[in-house]
């Protein structure tokens, strides 16, 4: 049998947010397959699937840029070690001018970004690595995200940890703003039903089969069950779908309707987002329980 160890207990812990027992129990029956056990938890307690912002780990800043004509912009993820550094003005004039290197310059990756000469004369890496040498922690240029658009862009930033890109058509300067803030504050994970992944709606239909079976009902109300589950699931995860956060009484869609709107695509960063961070007393805790049980 794979060991089981209190880091495994942990992230399942923080994919379903159930107990640290139950994760426990869950990662033996599956031999640690860490997928398999949060399938197997989803199965048992109906626990909806993990969010990304249940995620955050790692520090650092998400910085937004949009040209004044605004019809370019990016988004810019960069990390450091702790949050003392991540709020240090040369950190964070750093992340900005990245972003809007990004906007001007189209770079094809990470890679090129960090090639890409600032306004200073340096590099993005060599600046990277003067500040590193300044304050003291290792610090990574993550991920970035750019939009070109004939519509317009609109961008919220939630303090420096959640960064959100909008491309839209119609509205106003309003709309876009209140579109942004919504998708900082319900996480979609993409605009519309159709482009839910097909993976994704697969798995999620054999959870909510298996969930339903364990009722003992009829195939048919089962699948009737189902059915509405999905249903339920993509109104949840779909942009369009969601109430709006400003007035839950009516969706996304027809605030957008209602204003002669469309949202072509939006990005969403969350700082450190799936980076996993120790921590030794949460260890301690899971290993103090385990010895109880």
């Amino acid at each position: 049998m794979a060991e089981i160890t209190a880091s495994m207990v942990k992230e399942l812990r923080e994919l379903t947010g159930l107990g640290m027992m139950e994760c426990k129990k869950a990662l033996a029956e599956s031999g640690g397959d860490m997928k398999a056990a949060e399938d197997l938890l989803r199965i048992k307690s109906g626990a909806k699937a993990s969010k990304a912002a249940g995620r955050i780990a790692a520090e650092g800043v998400v910085s937004a840029f949009i040209s004044a004509g605004g019809k370019t912009g990016a988004l810019v993820e960069v990390n450091c070690e702790t949050d003392f550094v991540a709020k240090n003005d040369d950190f964070l004039n750093f992340a900005r001018a990245l972003a809007e290197m990004v906007a001007s310059g189209n770079p094809g990756d990470v890679e090129a970004l960090s090639a890409a000469k600032l306004s200073s004369g340096g590099t993005v890496e060599e600046a990277r690595k003067a500040l590193v040498m300044k304050l003291g922690e290792n610090m990574t240029v993550r991920r970035f995200a750019r939009f070109q658009t004939d519509g317009r862009l609109a961008s919220y930033l939630h303090g420096t940890k959640i960064g959100v890109l909008v491309d839209y058509s119609g509205g106003g300067e309003t709309l876009g703003k209140d579109i942004a803030m919504h998708i900082a504050a319900s996480k979609p994970v993409c605009v519309s039903r159709d482009e839910v992944p097909a993976e994704l709606l697969a798995k999620e239909k054999e959870i909510y089969t298996a969930q339903a079976a364990e009722s003992g009902k009829p195939a048919n109300i089962i699948e009737k069950m189902v059915e509405g589950r999905i249903a339920k699931y993509l109104a949840e995860v779909t942009l369009l779908g969601q109430p709006f956060v400003k007035n839950p009484d009516e969706t996304v869609e027809k605030l957008l309707a209602s204003n002669g709107a469309k949202v072509n695509g939006f990005r969403m960063f969350v700082v450190g987002e799936g980076i996993e961070k120790k921590s030794s007393d949460f260890v301690a805790e899971v290993m103090a329980q385990a010895g109880q049980a």
